[in-house]
């Protein structure tokens, strides 16, 4: 699950990189508005942590923008504006949630987690098809109830397909779940790993199956 991160304080986005990426978590991470709104443009992310105090403009901007337009991207606002009608202001113009710095990571993670379960959002703790399993926390594959091990590309190709079970996902879509703003990308690399992941899947006895709908994209469905 891919996260957008926008806070200009390089020493903290790292931390947030690392600290999200060890819970699980594919961090993109940005130091502007400008940037924001491209990556946001680009690649659809499951949330984003959103710094307020930005060098270009305020972060609350971004925010009100996604909601103007009807946007139900989860946002966790970061902050140094601790007071009450801080808080108040930026709920009020759509953050899911707000935090005040210095906060623990423990709690942004749980917090995340926690707006990732609402009704209507990505997360499911649990996502199935046929006798196949994947934990989205623990990021754990099951086939037939026995874990299975994929690496972690593997592992975004089958969630991007189990998220999307029984519809075509674009080519693009799950090259930019795969890699985010990582830059370059071979021309042939999604194709490198939705094969890889199709063999596993197959050696070890899962009845889904991955179709390649050419010249369009992907999709898995169970065995009939």
């Amino acid at each position: 699950m891919r996260l957008l991160v926008v806070e200009d304080n390089n020493e903290l986005s790292k931390l947030l990189s690392q600290g999200l990426g060890s819970a699980g978590y594919q961090v993109d991470a940005v130091s502007s508005a400008a940037d924001a709104r491209d990556a946001l443009s680009d690649i659809s992310y499951a949330a984003m942590i959103l710094d307020l105090g930005l060098p270009d403009e305020d972060g609350l901007s971004i925010l009100t923008e996604l909601r103007r337009r009807g946007d139900p991207l989860p946002v966790i606002v970061l902050t140094a504006r601790g007071g009450l009608q801080d808080r108040v202001g930026g709920l009020r113009n759509g953050a899911d949630d707000y935090l005040v710095k210095p906060f623990a990571l423990e709690e942004l993670v749980a917090r995340l987690q926690a707006i990732l379960r609402r009704p209507g959002q990505l997360l499911g703790r649990s996502l199935e098809l046929g006798n196949l399993t994947y934990d989205t926390e623990s990021r754990q594959t099951f086939v037939g109830g026995a874990p299975r091990t994929l690496s972690a590309r593997e592992l975004s190709v089958l969630e991007i397909l189990l998220r999307r079970q029984g519809r075509v996902v674009p080519k693009k879509a799950v090259e930019d779940h795969i890699f985010g703003l990582a830059g370059e990308v071979g021309s042939n690399a999604v194709e490198v790993y939705v094969s890889r992941l199709r063999k596993q899947l197959s050696e070890y006895g899962a009845t889904v199956v991955i179709h390649t709908i050419r010249g369009v994209g992907y999709m898995m469905t169970a065995e009939t």
